[in-house]
């Protein structure tokens, strides 16, 4: 029988994951599967074949978020949303109107609020009582690396002026030492102990509809970036892997599960039978670890080789240098022994001393068990990488450990500009997301959004990576290029997101357009390559395939190619 196609994408650009390919491409796909790309595709049309016009848009293969919390995300799209606002005034709104339409519910909970809002990144304790006098109240920041509280929570808790700060986090206070709502890093812990857990039912929900959020943005896979009991965070995998039986897991997800960084090599039995315990759908797999080794600068708890400034630029006061919340040398022998189990390491790592500790890490692992073989349990990564001291640029593609880059951050946003560059420094400001640097030097580059930090739609992230600020139309606009020389080609950005975020998710049979792999693809509106780079943020989806199956469509493009009125086809 001659082999037939059962869809083919005419009519427009193809990028295959690396590069952009010659006008005049097609790609044709049969069940899960391309078969051809290139003009030769056409030959496999048969009467049965649909045909796809790209109407002069692009063809790509699914982006593939190498750091994500989407049940989170989901969670905070179904509770108290402050992502939708940008002012004080526009969060105490939401929440005044979310707590009078949920009456019932015994805590307010959600988060998305941005620190740059606030005075120093604290939001007023006074104002959140108003709002909701009566019922506790836990909103995470944009960040979830801290917490606005009020005080029904706080005396929930019985975090008072004599309340100690535990040695991972800080809670900030009034000048006489009194709480004043805000809870940084591991003091949150004092709060969500008391809040309600969240049901499997709960976050079934959340993942799905995350998931068709994520579809519409053209995200076909991910990589999970805590998946375990941390916190406010419970172990999800066996959401994920009911999601995966039962059919509605349509991405490819990687967990990262939870290392507990209170505990030492005594949990890693434990890990070993929980990816076990995990394994056995296609769709889903637990082959890695997530290490968090520092927190942010913007509370002073990322970790830094030399002291904070304070926020006047000197060095005065009792100097801090951040957080380091594993001990290196624990580190090293801890992502050592990681390796050697299989297992993926994926590290947290914002300041210069925690990307240097994890890049020691990987390198002791890689001369203690040997080169990465190819597979993908070894692809190790380090994520965030905000600064980097140059001396260790180099290393990451001399270790192979491959950057996991949040290129949305990389902006003279207000958070940037008020709360770091003050705190930094002129050179150290200079060595903050060197993307174009450590791909000159070697390093693999992959890319995700760390959602709901910040949004999960790519071409947002990928328009910062390329102008290195934010759209025009942004309220956080600055005209002025972040470090400017550190910007990427589109070309390169793009791989980052859909061939090197598979590589270094393990999806081995994704993330590029040619025969044998997986037909997981994204129609897009236009040809990015084709606009200005000022424009790449405009770029949308119009379907997204996933295996062959076309599971978003957006409305205003539900129709199928003429055949009659193209000249591509000839």
């Amino acid at each position: 029988m001659t082999a037939r196609a059962d869809v083919i994408f005419v009519n427009g650009t193809v990028f295959d994951g690396r590069r952009l390919l010659a006008p005049g491409t097609d790609v044709a796909v049969r069940g899960e599967t391309i078969v051809a790309v290139g003009p030769d595709a056409l030959s496999l049309r048969d009467a049965h074949t649909e045909v796809v016009d790209l109407d002069g848009g692009l063809l790509q293969p699914g982006f593939v978020d190498a750091h994500i919390h989407p049940i989170e995300g989901g969670l905070e799209r179904m509770r108290c949303d402050l992502s939708v606002g940008a002012t004080s005034d526009d969060y105490l709104s939401i929440i005044r109107d979310y707590a009078a339409a949920h009456p019932d519910e015994p805590w307010i909970r959600g988060g998305g609020w941005q620190l740059a809002a606030f005075p120093g990144g604290i939001p007023p304790l006074d104002a959140l009582d108003a709002a909701v006098p009566d019922r506790p109240v836990f909103l995470a920041n944009r960040d979830h690396h801290g917490a606005w509280v009020n005080s029904r929570a706080l005396e929930l808790a019985g975090i008072d002026a004599h309340t100690p700060d535990p040695a991972d986090g800080r809670i900030e206070r009034f000048a006489d030492g009194r709480p004043n709502g805000v809870l940084q890093e591991g003091t949150r812990e004092l709060v969500t102990t008391f809040m309600p857990a969240d049901t499997p039912d709960d976050e079934y929900a959340a993942l799905l509809s995350a998931q068709a959020y994520l579809h519409s943005l053209g995200v076909t896979g991910w990589q999970d970036a805590i998946v375990g009991n941390y916190g406010s965070h419970t172990d999800t995998g066996d959401v994920y892997r009911r999601a995966a039986d039962n059919g509605d897991l349509t991405a490819t997800v990687r967990a990262a599960l939870w290392w507990d960084r209170e505990r030492g090599l005594d949990q890693l039995d434990e890990l070993v039978a929980r990816r076990a315990a995990l394994h056995g759908n296609p769709r889903f797999s637990a082959a890695s670890v997530k290490v968090m080794q520092d927190g942010i600068p913007e509370n002073q708890t990322a970790a830094m080789i030399d002291p904070y400034l304070d926020p006047t630029g000197c060095r005065c006061g009792t100097p801090s240098t951040g957080h380091s919340y594993i001990d290196p040398a624990d580190l090293r022998r801890y992502v050592t022994a990681l390796d050697a189990a299989d297992f993926q390491v994926h590290v947290h790592a914002i300041g210069d001393r925690a990307v240097r500790e994890a890049l020691d890490a990987i390198e002791a692992a890689r001369t203690e068990n040997g080169r990465a073989d190819g597979g993908p349990s070894n692809r190790h990564h380090i994520a965030h990488v905000q600064i980097v001291h140059p001396d260790d640029v180099p290393r990451f593609a001399r270790v192979d450990a491959a950057v996991n880059m949040q290129a949305l951050w990389a902006t003279f946003d207000p958070q940037m500009v008020e709360l770091n560059l003050p705190i930094l420094g002129d050179e150290r400001a200079a060595w903050q997301y060197p993307f174009a640097a450590l791909e000159r030097a070697g390093a693999r580059l992959g890319a995700g959004s760390d959602w709901p930090v910040t949004t999960p739609d790519p071409w947002q992230a990928l328009h910062v990576a390329v102008n290195r600020r934010l759209p025009a139309s942004d309220p956080d606009f600055n005209p002025r290029a972040f470090f400017a020389e550190q910007a990427l080609t589109l070309e390169t950005a793009l791989a980052a997101y859909t061939s090197g975020s598979a590589h270094l998710n393990g999806q081995d049979d994704a993330g590029c357009l040619a025969p044998g792999f997986a037909a997981d693809l994204v129609v897009l509106d236009r040809d990015p390559f084709a606009a200005p780079a000022d424009e790449i943020h405009l770029t949308r989806t119009r379907q997204t395939w996933v295996r062959g199956r076309r599971l978003y469509d957006a409305p205003a493009h539900d129709r199928e190619f003429d055949l009659t009125s193209s000249t591509s086809l000839t």
